[in-house]
């Protein structure tokens, strides 16, 4: 008898992605094809390095979830080549203030006379 393969089917994914401390979903669903990233359109996203950073972290869950750790895997490696920062988080953050200047390394100036 021959095995017959079947995909799940499926439901929902849900991903997030930050930058410094604003924080943007993507929830996608089975419908009719619609991708929206805090209740608005993908399409209307400006600039297009935001659109292909929803499309490629929702690709990457949706892989997660669904289908097979090596195909996951295989995707993220291809969006890595692409561009890091598609799936990586930027860590750089504001340096605050410190005392003897107006910035965070600059200094009030020294006269010795």
């Amino acid at each position: 008898m021959a095995t017959v393969l079947t995909r799940p089917a499926a439901g929902t994914v849900q991903c997030f992605g930050r930058k410094k401390t604003a924080v943007a979903v993507a929830y996608t669903k089975p419908g009719r094809g619609l991708i929206k990233v805090n209740g608005v359109p993908i399409e209307l996203i400006r600039p297009e390095i935001l659109r292909l950073k929803a499309v490629a972290k929702g690709l990457v869950a949706y892989f997660q979830k669904y289908v097979d750790e090596a195909a996951k895997k295989e995707v993220k490696d291809i969006f890595s080549r692409y561009d890091r920062t598609l799936l990586v988080a930027d860590p750089r953050r504001c340096e605050p203030k410190k005392f003897g200047g107006r910035g965070a390394r600059a200094r009030f100036q020294k006269s010795y006379r």
